[in-house]
């Protein structure tokens, strides 16, 4: 044996990263289980269960390979290399860029050797030369740029179906009494069980944990979801929990499949005149664009950005956070149920009620980014740090957004079925069954006049508060709702 390759838990794919040149007769696969990642934080079972397994399994598939495979717990990754290089007497260990500043300062320290991190569509070097080059780090500048630099959806160096992109065929709000094609079930083997046992976990059937199962969930989306998906990409309802997203997001954020091979199987079921353009176009603009601009803009912004707090705020994490039961907000007691049951819920319920609600409240970024981090099955260092502090809680005074995400109860209304039976009123901001969200955008937008005066795609909204003829009244019961989501009886 000559050297050590780390393949971390989000690097599970043999055909990229440092296993792509791997070689049975010399290599020493080392994986390593750390009590950090375990018991660090309070992580969502679920979450653990799926990475935990989804290694387990990967580790499993090496060794049926031919290679020597170590896979060991410790309290921290470099414990667990120091062990495994002391047994096979080496020194040299490698492995892909990893995912985060801090895991990548820590192997660093530790004297691994580093090949670039080829799990995402756009090299880090290049991101870079594009942000350099910009005046502001506009998603849809970036966007573009990949459509032609990747060739998807392009004929003749224009766009497919003459458009960048097709977000207004893509909000549609949710059908009545909508059920839709179901998702796939995957069957717990023994390893699944295993882990699950040591978790003190009962898991769900929604999450693969082999390469094979995350790519039957593509297949599923491809056949049965994709066509349909754009349309109603930003709806929301209590008739069906996933309302044909792709579900892709844990696989491809642990390596179990890559983007590539996402993008091939997107771009050959639109070609065969089964799936729409605008919903080929959305969901291929959240892999090649958002997905990529988000890891490109993590490592741009470094690793101070995380700390930003630009709007002040300071408020605890609420207790309906953690607690469906803690509010009786129809919309976010169905959303954090949803996440305490499968650790999921798509992107809109995401930034349109949990970061809009963060936002408006003023709850503290770095322990809504926490939270976050925690609870979500997909949710890695990159993907949370731009998303939260970036767009779901305006907290880096607009360096990623132009506008903060903030809305009121009609936004919510009109995109789902949540506030039919709710207790609050959507329509109305004051009196005791107004809407919190209603009551409290207009709050958040007179508490923070003077930081968004001068942005001019705000001057509508700015508009509407300046013609508030109840505003003591709304600010009387803001106070009121900010106490009672305080006390978790809202």
């Amino acid at each position: 044996m000559k050297r050590i390759i780390y393949i971390p838990f989000d690097h599970l794919h043999r055909n990229f990263g440092a296993l792509k040149e791997a070689d049975p007769k010399q290599d020493v696969m080392a994986m390593v289980e750390s009590a950090r990642m375990t018991t660090g934080r309070n992580w969502h079972k679920e979450r653990l269960f799926f990475l935990i397994s989804s290694a387990r399994h990967f580790a499993e598939s090496l060794k049926d390979e031919g290679f020597t495979v170590e896979y060991v717990k410790a309290a921290t990754t470099i414990d667990g290399l120091e062990t495994i290089k002391a047994k096979h007497k080496l020194s040299e260990v490698i492995c892909a860029e990893p995912s985060s500043f801090r895991q990548f300062e820590a192997l660093q320290k530790c004297g691994v050797t580093f090949i670039a991190n080829d799990f995402f569509l756009t090299p880090r070097p290049l991101f870079k030369e594009w942000a350099d080059s910009q005046k502001s780090f506009l998603m849809e500048n970036f966007y573009r740029l990949q459509r032609s630099r990747l060739n998807n959806l392009m004929e003749k160096g224009k766009p497919t179906g003459g458009a960048w992109n097709f977000d207004k065929e893509n909000r549609l709000p949710p059908p009545k009494k909508y059920e839709g094609p179901a998702y796939l079930e995957h069957k717990r083997d023994q390893i699944d069980i295993e882990v699950a046992k040591e978790l003190g976990h009962t898991p769900t059937t929604t999450w693969a944990t082999t390469r094979k199962g995350a790519l039957d969930q593509l297949k599923n989306f491809i056949d049965n979801h994709f066509a349909e998906f754009g349309p109603l990409e930003d709806a929301m309802t209590t008739d069906n929990w996933a309302l044909h997203h792709s579900l892709l997001s844990p696989y491809l954020n642990n390596g179990l499949i890559h983007a590539e091979e996402v993008i091939a199987e997107a771009v050959k079921a639109f070609n065969s005149g089964k799936v729409p353009i605008e919903s080929a176009e959305g969901f291929i603009r959240q892999i090649i664009g958002w997905r990529e601009y988000v890891n490109g803009m993590y490592w741009f912004l470094g690793p101070d950005y995380r700390e930003n707090n630009q709007l002040k705020a300071t408020r605890k994490l609420l207790p309906l956070f953690t607690d469906s039961n803690k509010t009786k907000m129809n919309c976010i007691k169905e959303t954090v149920a949803d996440i305490e049951e499968r650790a999921w819920v798509h992107h809109i319920p995401r930034l349109m009620l949990l970061s809009n609600l963060a936002l408006v409240t003023g709850t503290n970024p770095q322990e809504f980014l926490d939270w976050m981090r925690e609870v979500f099955i997909d949710a890695t260092e990159w993907v949370m740090v731009p998303n939260v502090i970036g767009m779901g809680v305006h907290a880096d005074g607009g360096a990623m957004m132009t506008k903060p995400y903030a809305a009121g109860g009609a936004y919510i209304s009109r995109m789902s079925n949540y506030c039919k039976p709710c207790v609050y009123n959507p329509k109305l901001r004051t009196g005791e069954d107004a809407c919190p969200f209603t009551t409290l955008y207009w709050d958040f937008l007179d508490r923070h006049k003077e930081t968004f005066a001068k942005n001019h795609r705000m001057s509508q909204q700015f508009f509407g508060l300046n013609r508030l003829s109840d505003l003591p009244e709304l600010k009387q019961r803001a106070k009121e709702v900010l106490e009672g989501l305080e006390q978790g009886t809202i």
